[in-house]
C-alpha cells in the first residue's frame, strides 16, 4: 500500500495543529506541530543562528505555559525570533498575541511564510535590532521567550544585552536559554538588575553542524532553561 505523500502529511498535521489550538495540549503534540515549522536555509554566523530544535522548543514552551501559565491569553515578546519556532508554538498555545523581534530580513520572510502555512492570527512580527530596543517596548510584554546568541565568537557580550532588553520589556517573566558555564555569570548580573533568577532546567543542546568550518555533525552543548522575574 502506497503512503501518504510528504506535502499531504505535513498539511494533515498542521491542520491538526490548528485543530487542537484552544485545547490542553500534550508535549508530543506541541513538538509534532513543531516539526512544520520550516528552518534557516543559509544561516548567518555573524549573527549566531542556530535552529531550536522542536524538541527543546516544545519543552520550553509547555513548561512555561502548563507550570507557570504564562502563554495563553499573554501579550508575548519572542526576542531573536528567528524563523519563529517559539514564536509559533506561543501562538498555538493561544497567546493572546505573540511578537517576533528580529534583525534578519531572509529569518523574517521564512516567519512570515511559517505564519502563513499555520494560519495563524495570533502573531506578528518586527524588524529590529534587539540589542537597540532601549526603553521603547518599557514593560510593555506579560512574558518574553528567547533563545538569545551565546555571546560567543563575532558577539561576545550579545547574550547579557538580549537579556537587560528582555528584563526591561517583561512585566511578570523572561523565559530564556544560556550555556550552563556562564551561570555565575548571569546570576550575578540578575542581582545587579534586581530580578530573581530560577533555573527551571539544565538541557543538552543539539548544536547541528550548520557551517562549513564545523568539523562534527553536532556537538551537546549543556544549557540551562532559566526563569527571570521581578524582585
Amino acid at each position: 500500500m502506497l503512503g501518504r505523500p510528504d506535502h499531504l502529511a505535513e498539511e494533515e498535521e498542521k491542520n491538526k495543529c490548528a485543530s487542537v489550538k484552544r485545547v490542553k495540549m500534550k508535549l508530543k503534540e506541541l513538538e509534532s506541530c513543531l516539526q512544520q515549522v520550516d528552518g534557516f536555509e543559509e544561516p548567518k554566523i555573524l549573527l549566531e543562528q542556530y535552529p531550536t530544535s522542536p524538541h527543546i522548543a516544545g519543552c520550553m514552551l509547555y513548561t512555561i505555559h502548563n507550570t507557570f501559565d504564562d502563554i495563553q491569553n499573554k501579550l508575548v515578546a519572542d526576542l531573536g525570533c528567528g524563523c519563529g519556532v517559539l514564536s509559533i508554538g506561543a501562538a498555538v498555545l493561544d497567546a493572546g498575541l505573540c511578537v517576533g523581534f528580529d534583525i534578519d530580513d531572509g529569518a523574517l520572510d521564512i516567519f512570515k511564510g511559517n505564519v502563513e502555512e499555520f494560519e495563524l492570527s495570533n502573531i506578528d512580527v518586527v524588524q529590529c535590532d534587539v540589542c537597540s530596543i532601549g526603553s521603547s517596548y518599557g514593560k510593555k510584554f506579560d512574558t518574553v521567550i528567547m533563545n538569545p546568541p551565546f555571546g560567543t565568537k563575532h558577539n561576545q557580550g550579545t547574550d547579557m544585552q538580549f537579556l537587560q532588553t528582555a528584563i526591561s520589556m517583561a512585566s511578570t517573566a523572561v523565559y530564556s536559554l544560556h550555556k550552563t558555564s556562564t551561570r555565575d555569570h548571569i546570576q550575578k548580573k540578575a542581582n545587579d538588575w534586581k530580578v530573581k533568577m530560577e533555573v527551571i532546567a539544565e538541557l543538552r543542546y543539539d548544536l547541528p553542524a550548520s557551517y562549513k568550518f564545523h568539523k562534527k555533525k553536532s556537538v551537546d552543548i549543556q544549557v540551562d532553561f532559566i526563569r527571570f522575574t521581578p524582585t
